[in-house]
């Protein structure tokens, strides 16, 4: 299909439709950028870890009476609690190996979690209703926006926004960064640098968390909902540079964006555009856009 016969509608429909998956790219690709950066582990569980999320929203809702805003935050610390057990009990053990020990670690644990799940729940997805405050939607002129999938994109945003400033400009951020090139002239200094790990681990965790609860009204809760996504994450953080941070927001938001535009021009490629621009970038750019070359 030729770009310029498509009516502005349709694509800038598309476009926004691809911004609102963006911004749930961006939130779980930079969780697993603030792992690997801190802890070198490529994460396996984090797909399991954004299903968790989804799943106790669920649960809250249905079992406890738990609305959405409280699931925002319940959620999340919870998923982030499991991921510091994780972290404390297991990956902690990994800190002196091989790297590939870690990553298969945590690859059994997702199947774990993801086989433990189906036994309970079943692979049937289950709704979940978003909060009757975002009910409804407004008319952009070109398309219906509901108010929910609007709310989506700006809590991304948000959390994407704090997170970087988090790292980036306070002196914990500055603790973390610094435990990555030198651990041991910071402990020297008197700093916890394995209770910073933990806490870093945490936060990326409760990071999924936090995603799988926007996505939760927007996908079916399924506890397969994680190994859906999960790949196409991975991509994402590899195009923008393992352990980068600006690299894995602007990606994911960037990503969004392509697979909704090519959605409009070539649909059956929308689902492996990711996976295309991945191996561009890695012939062109091996480090990631953003990322440093070792």
């Amino acid at each position: 299909m030729d770009i310029f016969s498509i009516s502005p509608q349709v694509l800038l429909g598309q476009l926004l439709l691809g911004l609102i998956n963006g911004s749930l790219y961006a939130v779980l690709s930079l969780g697993l950028a603030i792992i690997f950066g801190l802890l070198n582990i490529v994460n396996f569980t984090h797909g399991a870890q954004y299903m968790l999320g989804a799943v106790l929203a669920w649960a809250g809702l249905n079992y406890l009476g738990m609305n959405y805003w409280l699931a925002l935050i319940f959620a999340p610390l919870m998923v982030g609690a499991i991921g510091i057990i994780i972290e404390r009990t297991m990956l902690r053990r990994l800190a002196n190996v091989d790297h590939l020990y870690g990553l298969l670690l945590t690859f059994g644990l997702a199947l774990i979690i993801e086989g433990l799940l189906v036994r309970m729940l079943g692979v049937t997805g289950q709704p979940y209703a978003g909060p009757p405050e975002l009910k409804g939607g407004m008319n952009l002129g070109f398309m219906f926006l509901p108010y929910y999938r609007a709310w989506v994109v700006v809590a991304s945003l948000a959390a994407c926004l704090g997170a970087w400033l988090l790292i980036e400009r306070t002196k914990i951020g500055a603790y973390l960064r610094a435990s990555t090139e030198n651990p041991n002239l910071l402990k020297a200094f008197g700093i916890n640098v394995p209770l910073l790990v933990t806490l870093a681990y945490g936060f990326g965790a409760a990071l999924a968390g936090f995603a799988g609860v926007l996505a939760a009204p927007l996908f079916q809760v399924s506890p397969l909902m994680g190994s859906n996504l999960i790949i196409v994450v991975f991509a994402v953080v590899v195009i923008g540079g393992m352990g980068s941070i600006l690299g894995s927001i602007v990606t994911g938001l960037s990503m969004g964006l392509i697979e909704g535009l090519t959605k409009v021009v070539y649909p059956e490629a929308s689902s492996t555009v990711v996976f295309v621009v991945m191996a561009i970038v890695l012939l062109v750019r091996p480090a990631g856009l953003f990322g440093k070359a070792a």
